[in-house]
């Protein structure tokens, strides 16, 4: 009969190959392969087979041998490790029966993948959708691999590495992981496996940024997660859907509708990030920022102090931080109710106090500024929030200066075209008052609210929940 059965032996061990391949192997009356592999076959390879083996790189004098058997009538096994239709010996076998306009039947056998039995090993890196590519330019220029791996970075895909580096692939594989940290986190787990399946197999797992290209050689098979992959208990986990973070935690039936809402917008927002290494608490304040305005520019133009944000909150915590005061009315009102109750906090705006409109008269000066001198007299280590008036916030700066303010913080967003870059250009001085600002134009009451609750439920950041407070 002739026929040539591709068949797929998987990563190496017998407990890996499908009954359907050893069920082939058994009935041959040739097998053709890559000499190394025949020592994963040979208790199933009948007495009266002929065996043709090849040494490496081979491959079209192995494929042109088994159609020479099999046009002789003979049934072939053509062996190939992992699944024989990945990076293996199916494709050129269709391809050559096309070429010699050949008769004889072709079959392909599947078998396990060496990035299956790795990832099997790793835990359950692949619950996504993946890709896999292969850094060998022997048949594939650099320039379309390297089109490939930046294909696959920036397409959040988890990514399989096959021949990964060789004695003279020696860089191949320190470019992909500059080009995949140029697109994703340097805390993004890796893993790989040296000869899976196999008793030398060695497996490591690690981030992307402390992945070392040294460790790895041609017998290793890497896996890069993707933006929700997570390490726990020593495996790599990437859930199967997007709702999920790298610090995961499922909505529950004890989240309020409007809370799971948000929790899905974070989570969105926060895979939609281009740095993906943004210190927590900033991270914090830059998805409300964004949640509230869908702007992401914000990541551009959103300024924090190092640490100003869990600073603010510890104070909230000790009791040494009681009151929030605002430029406008609008920005108290979107400071939610709850978390202020919660944590015994008051949050006042001047601007409706009787002495504003009189003290804004005889001094000549606008409403708002009126409102802060009054809320410093009164509470001058208070958090100070700005949504509207620049003014406002030049005044607060002005009263800094004179030693009357002590700010527990600053929120600096002030919104408009006159007077407004320059007030935030002015409390950057102030290096010992923590502040929040929104850079350049852009600003407003909902923002400067926004960013008063990111520190109210800074305890949500770490599981990123927010919205307990809706």
């Amino acid at each position: 009969m002739k026929k040539i059965i591709v068949a797929g032996i998987g990563p190496g061990g017998p407990e890996d190959m499908t009954p359907a391949v050893t069920e082939a192997i058994k009935e041959a009356e040739v097998i053709v392969g890559y000499k190394f592999y025949f020592q994963f076959i040979k208790s199933f390879i009948p007495p009266q087979c002929e065996c043709i083996d090849t040494g490496m790189k081979r491959e079209r004098e192995r494929a042109e041998l088994a159609f020479i058997q099999a046009e002789q009538g003979k049934t072939v096994v053509v062996i190939s490790s992992g699944d024989a239709g990945i990076y293996g010996m199916t494709p050129l076998i269709y391809e050559m029966r096309k070429e010699r306009g050949s008769d004889v039947e072709v079959c392909s056998l599947p078998g396990i993948s060496a990035f299956q039995k790795a990832a099997s090993l790793l835990g359950a890196p692949i619950g996504h959708d993946l890709c896999v590519i292969s850094l060998s330019d022997l048949m594939t220029p650099w320039e379309t691999i390297e089109r490939r791996i930046r294909a696959a970075a920036t397409g959040d895909f988890v990514t399989a590495v096959y021949n990964p580096k060789s004695h003279e692939r020696y860089w191949q594989l320190y470019r992909l992981q500059e080009l995949f940290l140029q697109e994703r986190s340097g805390s993004t787990p890796v893993g790989f496996v040296r000869q899976a399946g196999r008793p030398e197999q060695n497996i490591k797992v690690t981030t992307l940024h402390d992945f070392n290209p040294e460790e790895v050689d041609m017998f290793t098979v890497i896996l890069i997660g993707n933006s929700q992959s997570y390490i726990e208990d020593g495996k790599i986990i990437t859930p199967r859907g997007y709702n999920l973070t790298s610090h995961p935690s499922p909505l529950t039936s004890n989240e309020k509708p409007g809370q799971q809402i948000m929790i899905q917008s974070f989570r969105r927002i926060e895979s939609e990030l281009q740095d993906k290494d943004i210190p927590l608490d900033r991270k914090w304040a830059l998805l409300h920022a964004i949640h509230t305005t869908a702007d992401f520019e914000m990541e551009h133009i959103l300024y924090t102090d190092e640490g100003a944000v869990e600073h603010l909150y510890k104070m909230v915590k000790d009791g040494s931080l009681r009151t929030i005061v605002t430029d406008v009315t609008m920005v108290t009102s979107g400071i939610r109710k709850g978390a202020l109750q919660r944590l015994g906090m008051e949050a006042k705006c001047y601007l409706q106090d009787p002495r504003v409109a009189e003290m804004a008269s005889a001094e000549g000066i606008t409403r708002t500024q009126a409102g802060i001198r009054l809320a410093v007299e009164e509470h001058p280590d208070a958090l100070f929030a700005f949504g509207n008036a620049p003014t406002a916030l030049m005044e607060l700066c002005d009263l800094i200066r004179k030693g009357k303010a002590h700010p527990a913080g600053i929120i600096a967003a002030p919104v408009g075209f006159v007077h407004v870059c320059e007030s935030k250009h002015m409390v950057k001085p102030f290096r010992d008052i923590p502040k929040i600002i929104v850079e350049g134009r852009k600003g407003g009451s909902n923002l400067a609210a926004t960013l008063c609750n990111a520190i109210l439920c800074y305890d949500d950041a770490a599981q990123l929940k927010p919205g307990r407070d809706l």
